[in-house]
C-alpha cells in the first residue's frame, strides 16, 4: 500500500509554525523539536533530522543539532584542533563540497552511499534513507552556510512527493537556522570580546558613548613579569602562545569566583568584581576577588615549575587589589567605543601594580581593599604614589 499523499496545508502549517517561532524566539532547540514533530504529523516518516553550521568562536568550529525519533535533541560541538578537523572531513558535508554538489540522497539499504562514518552509524541503527542539502549564506564571514539532512528508517525510505515536501521546506529552514546562528554568534562574540556582564549591557542597548553607571568594585590588577625581555629574545609566536597559557592560569580563577576580566593589557589584564552588596562589610566581592589572586598565583607558579622541567622560559605574575567607584561604560570615539572600567580607582591599581618588583612582592593589596577583606593582612607601608595626593598604605597576605 502506498504511503497517504501529504496535505498541502499541513505543510504549510508546518512552515507557518517555523517562522513565528523564530520570530519570536532563539530557542533554536524548541524550534527544532516543533519542526520535527511537525513533519511527523503531518505524514513524513521522519526518523533524523540534523542541522550543522559553523562558529565563531574560539573554542569551536562549527556545532551540529540533532534530533531522532523517540530520543529527541542532542547537541554535537565540533572543536578546533586535529579531532575536529577529522570530524569534519569524514563528513557528508565535506563530501558534498568535495564533490561541489548543494544537494545528495543516499539510500541507505543498498550499496549506493560512500563510506563515511556517520553513515555507516545511521545504517546500523535502521535508517533506509538519508537525504542532505547545502544551503550558503551571504559571504563576508566564516558562517558559510547550513548542512540540512533527513533521514528515515521506513523500508523503502522517502517517496518521491516526501522528497519534494521536504526540499521545498529547505529555505525556510535554511533562513530561520541563519537567524538563530547570527542571534547566536552575536552573543558568543560580544561575550568574547567584551566579557559577559559587559556583552548583556551592550546587547541590551548600552551603544552610546557616555552610557556609564559609577559602580564600586573590586579592582584585580595583574602584570607578567619579566615579559619584555622575553618577547625582545624570544621568537614572537612562541612568545604568544606561553602569554596565552599565562593568561588561562590567571584568568580561570577571575571567572570562577565571580569576576570578569574587561581588559587586556599587553602582559597583563584588568578584571573588576563587582556587586550590588559590594558596600557591605563582609564585602562579597573582595572576598572573591582575593580568592581568585591566591589561585591564580598558585595555578601561574604550577605552570612555571612545569615549563624550569621542560626547559622554557617563566613569568612570574604580580596581582594588585583595590576597591574603589569605577566608572563602567562606553569609552572612546564616536564610532570607536570601548565598554571598560576607568577612574581614579583604576589609577590607583596601576600605580600600586609598580611596587610589587621593587617589593618583590606578587600579591599587594592597597588600604581601601584591606579594610573590606576578613583574611588576615599584614602592613607593608606607606607609599607616595606618582598622580595620588596622599600616601597609600599596602598590604599583603600574613604568611603561615
Amino acid at each position: 500500500m502506498a504511503p497517504p499523499s501529504i496535505p498541502p496545508s499541513a505543510l504549510h502549517a508546518v512552515q507557518t509554525r517555523l517562522i513565528a517561532g523564530a520570530v519570536a524566539s532563539d530557542a533554536g532547540e524548541a524550534i527544532v523539536t516543533e519542526l520535527c514533530e511537525g513533519l511527523i504529523a503531518a505524514g513524513i516518516p521522519l526518523w533524523r533530522f540534523s542541522l550543522s553550521v559553523p562558529a565563531i568562536d574560539p573554542l569551536l568550529r562549527g556545532m551540529s543539532l540533532a534530533w531522532r525519533r523517540g530520543e529527541g535533541l542532542a547537541l554535537f560541538p565540533a572543536m578546533h584542533g586535529p579531532e575536529g578537523e577529522k570530524s569534519y572531513t569524514g563528513s557528508p558535508i565535506a563530501w558534498l563540497k568535495d564533490n561541489d554538489r548543494e544537494v545528495v540522497r543516499w539510500r541507505l539499504e543498498g550499496a549506493e552511499a560512500p563510506d563515511l562514518p556517520l553513515l555507516a552509524e545511521l545504517r546500523a541503527a535502521g535508517a533506509t534513507d538519508y537525504l542532505l542539502h547545502l544551503v550558503g549564506f551571504a559571504p563576508g564571514n566564516a558562517i558559510e552556510g547550513v548542512g540540512l539532512s533527513f533521514a528515515t528508517d521506513r523500508a523503502g525510505g522517502f517517496t518521491p512527493e516526501e522528497l519534494d515536501a521536504l526540499s521545498g521546506l529547505v529555505p525556510t529552514i535554511a533562513l530561520v537556522t541563519a537567524k538563530l546562528t547570527v542571534s547566536h554568534t552575536l552573543r558568543e562574540v560580544s561575550s568574547t570580546y567584551l566579557g559577559p556582564a559587559a556583552a548583556a549591557r551592550v546587547l541590551s542597548g548600552e551603544t552610546r558613548r557616555g552610557q556609564s553607571t559609577v559602580v564600586p568594585a573590586a579592582i584585580l590588577l595583574v602584570d607578567l613579569r619579566g615579559f619584555t625581555a622575553l618577547a625582545d629574545r624570544d621568537d614572537p609566536l612562541k612568545v604568544v602562545g606561553w602569554l596565552d597559557e599565562h593568561f588561562d592560569a590567571l584568568g580561570e580563577p577571575v571567572r570562577r569566583h565571580g569576576g570578569e576580566i574587561l581588559k587586556f593589557l599587553g602582559d597583563g589584564f584588568l578584571a573588576v568584581f563587582s556587586r550590588a552588596d559590594s558596600d557591605a562589610p563582609a564585602c562579597p566581592a573582595c572576598a572573591g576577588a582575593l580568592a581568585a589572586a591566591k589561585e591564580a598565583l598558585a595555578r601561574n607558579d604550577e605552570l612555571n615549575a612545569d615549563r624550569r622541567r621542560q626547559g622554557l622560559p617563566t613569568l612570574e605574575a604580580d596581582i594588585v587589589l583595590h576597591f574603589g567607584p569605577v566608572v563602567y561604560g562606553n569609552v572612546g570615539t564616536d564610532r570607536r567605543l570601548d565598554f571598560t572600567v576607568i577612574g581614579r580607582a583604576v589609577n590607583e591599581a596601576s600605580r600600586i601594580e609598580r611596587l610589587c618588583d621593587a617589593l618583590d612582592r606578587p600579591l599587594l593589596i592597597s588600604d581601601a581593599f584591606a579594610g573590606r577583606c576578613a583574611a588576615p593582612l599584614t602592613e607593608i607601608g606607606a607609599f607616595e604614589l606618582r598622580g595620588i595626593e596622599r600616601a597609600q598604605r599596602v598590604w599583603t597576605l600574613r604568611q603561615g
